[in-house]
């Protein structure tokens, strides 16, 4: 998962660029006008701190990346070079030189500071300069990092005062959690999800190359920071579903974002479905139907249930959900055609006024939609008449609204004809010769719905 917006690239992977370290080189290649000190200067793809008391945390295992973007009075030859320097705040001698050669002009010239002069733990002052053939800018102000190359050592504690593990709990109510450092005193924050799999902290790149950096906490689905460092967090979370077994999966952040080993907490909900009853025990394929949505009663109790979400599977034009608003004791009606060929289910889950969504119950019903069909002449799984002689075949219907029927005998082009009295039709058919032979029919409503087909297998003698 990467935070920010996607214009250009995502960082996959922060490593070092192959850099040339020097002393006091300068590059061959000059822009044509003055350089200008180098802007948007990042480290690690983080923002530089300009605060010395206030340092980026930043992992350097392989090197840390810094960049700005080169500038020049005159842009008509854009290449310049880069030269970045870095030195510890306890020893300004100390100084580290890496430059880029070759560089445009308006663009983020990356460099890599090596991971041989960055001390873990340690805090370096790093600037950029702009250089021309023989000509320098001014030094950029200097940005501070603490280099961190170790992650928390111990998984974080967490716990929930409402959600007990190993019992089953009445839901309706959000699970309150309490994740904890468990003594890491450089825990920042943490990171959690209902899934094993945590999001990756990553940086979008921009316009130019120009990092996006944002701010992990600012997503509140998933981090939340520590109260202090080395100290704890509360959550108020609404579990992904409405009963069951559910997990918290967390891990510790310290202040350069490297994450703990996880952990996690498992508790148990009691289901908390609503019911649903139908105005008539047996409704009618396509005729409206009243139904009435009641809520559990615990759960109705805990925080009042406010609408309902009603999922049909089985409708002629696919699954489609309806959101059906509760009243103040929680009941709702609503009224639904069911017109699934095949038959019809609602799933229906409730959702309380704290958010909290129950888990889905189902009623169902099946439909037979296939016409009936008989002939005298040409009975249903056996055998009669012969080749050359007509037999009639009567369709009827089993449901309401039949306007015509479509039929086709042993798989040549289909033939509709109108439905007549009672929504009946009547058609006749001549085998060409004996031996086995097969029809199929289906009906279609009034309102264009064609229902499910019927196979018809006889004998011509």
């Amino acid at each position: 998962m990467s935070f920010g917006t996607r214009p250009r690239a995502v960082l996959a992977v922060l490593g070092p660029l192959g850099l040339v370290l020097a002393t006091a080189a300068s590059p061959a290649n000059a822009a044509s006008g003055t350089p200008t000190t180098p802007t948007q200067l990042f480290n690690g793809y983080r923002n530089c701190s300009t605060d010395a008391d206030r340092p980026t945390y930043l992992g350097a295992r392989d090197g840390l990346v810094v960049e700005g973007i080169p500038g020049a009075t005159d842009t008509t030859d854009p290449r310049v070079g880069v030269r970045y320097q870095a030195w510890p705040v306890t020893d300004p001698t100390n100084i580290t030189t890496v430059t880029r050669d070759n560089e445009t002009v308006g663009d983020e010239a990356p460099g890599t500071l090596p991971a041989d002069a960055l001390a873990d733990g340690e805090t370096y002052a790093w600037q950029a300069q702009t250089v021309s053939g023989d000509t320098a800018s001014d030094w950029s102000a200097p940005c501070y990092v603490t280099i961190d190359n170790t992650g928390p050592a111990d998984v974080p504690t967490v716990s929930s005062p409402n959600y007990p593990p190993d019992v089953w709990n009445q839901g309706g109510e959000p699970v309150e959690f309490t994740l904890g450092a468990n003594g890491v005193d450089d825990v920042a924050g943490f990171e959690f999800s209902w899934q094993s799999d945590l999001p990756v902290i990553g940086t979008s790149i921009g316009d130019h190359g120009i990092p996006q950096p944002v701010d992990p906490y600012a997503d509140t689905r998933y981090f939340k920071r520590a109260d202090t460092l080395g100290g704890s967090a509360t959550l108020s979370l609404i579990p992904p579903t409405g009963s069951g077994v559910m997990t918290l999966w967390v891990q510790s952040l310290d202040r350069a974002h490297h994450a703990s080993a996880r952990t996690s907490y498992t508790f148990r909900v009691s289901s908390t479905t609503p019911t649903v009853t139908p105005d008539v025990p047996s409704p009618q394929y396509g005729k409206p139907t009243m139904f009435t949505f009641r809520p559990d009663a615990a759960l109705q109790s805990t925080s009042p249930v406010v609408s309902y979400s009603v999922r049909s599977d089985g409708a002629l034009g696919g699954d489609r959900t309806v959101e059906v608003p509760a009243g103040a004791d929680g009941t709702a009606r609503t009224e639904l055609t069911l017109d699934g060929i095949y038959g019809e289910r609602l799933w229906v889950t409730s959702k309380s006024a704290n958010g909290w969504v129950s888990d889905k119950t189902s009623w169902g019903i099946d439909y037979d939609t296939t016409p009936t069909v008989t002939s005298d002449v040409y009975p249903e799984n056996g055998s009669g008449g012969g080749a050359g002689v007509p037999g009639a075949f009567t369709f009827a219907p089993k449901v309401k609204g039949i306007v015509s029927y479509t039929y086709s005998f042993n798989g040549d082009p289909e033939v509709t004809v109108p439905a007549g009295a009672h929504h009946a039709a009547r058609v006749d058919w001549t085998p060409p010769s004996s031996g086995f032979a097969y029809l199929t029919v289906h009906a279609t409503t009034r309102s264009g719905a064609q229902l499910a087909p019927y196979d018809y297998f006889f004998d011509v003698n």
